[in-house]
């Protein structure tokens, strides 16, 4: 910038060191040479296009119980989660949103071991749309993309905008509205016998990380460090197993570490941000030397040590 004779300053014409180039907006749907089939192709080609991280393809077209083909069907490279892709071309409708939920809920009930999540896209979301399909966010995992088709050089590129994400749910404590209950409550609902067991580990755990003590909430067993709810774990007793939740995503290899232990994981809950963790009878009270190697990595992760 410069000054001119009154003391105001005046932009310089300066170029630019990068090159310029105007980008021409094209419509999938009415282009002759693009298609929804072209569209897939694309996609199928390089699932990460999507922006839904490290993702492969299991299926395309795949056949519906209940009548009708599910566009794509995706999974985390580590096979935790599943992800149903429905897409349109054009603007979003009433149609295609009822499609991609009932698609979803075909696949979790087909295999409901398996963590799963809706994704609806279109080239046009409108406001009136993006407020219904956030009416489902939070009860529906739900992820809605605007795809855009960009021409250059007789070519097409794409490019994919998230304007819908899927609720994260905060941590119980977080919300403030904890309903404490009684030891009681929860040796009715499990029995004194698991609560002892519970008691043991928690002694154990502190031993792991200094001043833990336990805090008995409606929903689950909690805990605290130093006075204040930390839930890097937290406790459900049953009748004759034992279930954790960790506040961590496990890796494949302490997933195949822990289960070389005899210790039961379960699919990791993404919409809780929790990795359940399973003892047997026979393990809760002498769990593996591996189930506290994984709650110390919880409880440092947690604490971002």
């Amino acid at each position: 910038m410069a000054k001119d004779g009154s003391g105001a300053l005046k932009l310089e014409n300066r170029p630019s060191p990068l090159g310029y180039i105007q980008l021409e907006t094209i419509s999938i749907k009415n282009d002759p040479n693009l298609s929804e089939l072209w569209l897939q192709d694309r996609i199928s080609e390089n699932p990460e296009i999507l922006g839904l991280g490290d993702v492969v393809v299991v299926q395309r077209e795949r056949s519906q119980p209940r009548a009708g083909r599910l566009d794509l069907l995706l999974r985390d490279s580590d096979g935790s989660r599943r992800y149903t892709v429905e897409i349109q071309l054009g603007v979003l409708d009433e149609s295609h949103i009822i499609r991609t939920i009932e698609y979803w809920d075909s696949e979790r009930r087909r295999y409901p071991n398996i963590e799963h999540c809706a994704v609806i896209c279109a080239e046009e979301i409108t406001g009136r749309f993006l407020n219904v399909i956030s009416l489902f966010n939070g009860a529906i995992p739900l992820i809605a993309l605007q795809v855009k088709a960009v021409k250059m050089d007789n070519k097409v590129g794409l490019f994919f905008t998230k304007v819908l994400d899927e609720v994260q749910l905060g941590a119980p404590e977080d919300d403030g509205e904890l309903q404490e209950v009684s030891r009681t409550t929860w040796e009715q609902r499990s029995s004194k016998e698991a609560l002892l067991a519970v008691d043991t580990l928690a002694q154990k755990i502190k031993s792991l990380v200094g001043d833990f003590e336990l805090k008995y909430n409606k929903h689950y067993i909690g805990c605290s460090f130093n006075g204040r709810p930390a839930n890097f774990i937290n406790f459900k007793p049953q009748r004759s197993s034992l279930r954790m939740d960790l506040n961590m995503k496990l890796s494949p290899e302490q997933v195949e570490k822990l289960e070389s232990a005899d210790i039961e994981v379960l699919p990791y809950t993404r919409h809780w941000r929790v990795h359940p963790i399973r003892l047997n009878a026979k393990q809760i009270s002498n769990p593996p030397p591996e189930f506290f190697d994984i709650v110390k990595t919880a409880f440092d992760e947690y604490f971002g040590e």
